[in-house]
């Protein structure tokens, strides 16, 4: 752990955007990293397809845990200081959201920060539903973001197969939830490790 050439390695951030402790994360990831000279490289991925490989499910859908993960969550929202309205429809598919953060990605990363938080917070804050494309790309567009060609990038199968691809090395890293931050090769899973993810930056790992 006290290898300088990893105390500057950027921190890996893997969200859905289905999941509401992935919208805690990505508001507060970038100033808890920045604070300990860090960046961070975020990474869409499909908690679905994970739920195939460890047998998990949405959390509204489980008894017992269901009801006390939508208490929660209202709960940790006011924790983080976030705003938060539990949307009309939720979970939902955001196979979409991941693919439009991908391409934006590859050209402007700043920007593609910026429509993730906005997707973010449409979805959890003002109750759009993100799964529709045509919600995105208004999304894109208030963001300056050329509409067309986005819904072109969408439409095609090369952004379909570039989001599988990353959805495999994340699993391939152990990625299983959202969030899901790794620090140097530790692993942390959720939003309540946080306080832990800004404990390992400052002292180098325990």
């Amino acid at each position: 752990m006290d290898d300088p050439a990893r105390s500057t390695a950027p921190i890996d951030f893997y969200f859905d955007f289905s999941s509401p402790y992935g919208y805690f994360a990505a508001e507060k990831i970038d100033a808890l990293a920045a604070r300990h000279g860090r960046t961070v490289l975020w990474h869409p991925f499909l908690l679905g397809v994970t739920f195939k490989v460890t047998g998990l499910a949405p959390l509204p859908t489980i008894p017992l845990k269901g009801a006390y993960s939508m208490h929660d969550i209202e709960r940790s929202a006011r924790y983080f200081g976030l705003p938060y309205h539990q949307p009309s429809a939720f979970p939902i598919p955001t196979q979409h959201a991941a693919r439009a953060f991908l391409w934006l990605n590859d050209r402007n990363p700043a920007k593609a920060r910026e429509f993730g938080l906005a997707a973010y917070r449409a979805f959890f804050v003002d109750d759009v539903n993100i799964s529709d494309p045509a919600a995105l790309l208004d999304i894109a567009a208030g963001l300056g973001i050329d509409r067309d060609e986005l819904s072109a990038v969408l439409s095609g199968t090369e952004i379909k197969a570039r989001l599988a691809a990353e959805v495999d090395l994340a699993m391939s890293r152990g990625v299983f939830g959202s969030p899901f931050v790794i620090v140097d090769g530790e692993a942390f899973w959720g939003a309540d490790r946080l306080p832990q993810v800004e404990r390992w930056l400052a002292e180098g790992g325990f």
